[in-house]
């Protein structure tokens, strides 16, 4: 890592500084952030947008704390389905507002699920009809609840260290 950060300059690794922070969730979050660096807003996305062309940045992504928004239950769903079908039911299910994560392996031997999505709902019985809806508007019939019972980890990736941490 020490060979990277010698390539950024000093305004660089500070943007990524401030971005390993949690944003408030305001209508202008980089200008805020913006200001705490002394730069423009324009100047502030500039860096950013070089970083992102320059590789150091791939994706940039909320974490949401299911828990803390209302949402009592969270189940990973495994569906198995024919992998010419893959693009349509993967496709159709990510559109879902509930469906936070939908993503394609290869089954194990004795795993024949393909196809998984996570889903959150205020319980477990509203995920059991949400799955089942889903199910039905896809026409795959073969799938697994999985439900969540505790959440171990939810950080974010820290990059640089802070002289200061809040």
């Amino acid at each position: 890592m020490v060979a990277v950060s010698q390539d950024l300059s000093e305004l660089e690794k500070q943007v990524i500084l401030v971005l390993q922070r949690d944003l408030d969730i305001i209508g202008r979050p980089f200008l805020e952030l913006a200001e705490q660096l002394g730069v423009s807003e324009e100047e502030f996305l500039a860096v950013l947008q070089g970083l992102v062309a320059k590789g150091y940045i791939r994706r940039f992504g909320a974490t949401l704390r299911h828990q803390l928004s209302g949402y009592g239950a969270n189940a990973l769903v495994t569906w198995a389905v024919p992998t010419e079908e893959l693009r349509r039911v993967g496709q159709h299910l990510s559109r879902h507002q509930a469906v936070t994560h939908c993503y394609h392996r290869e089954p194990a031997p004795e795993w024949p699920y393909n196809l998984y999505t996570m889903l959150h709902g205020k319980d477990t019985g509203e995920i059991e009809l949400l799955a089942a809806k889903l199910a039905s508007e896809v026409g795959i019939r073969d799938y697994e609840i999985l439900f969540s019972d505790t959440e171990l980890k939810k950080t974010t990736m820290r990059y640089f260290q802070e002289e200061n941490p809040d």
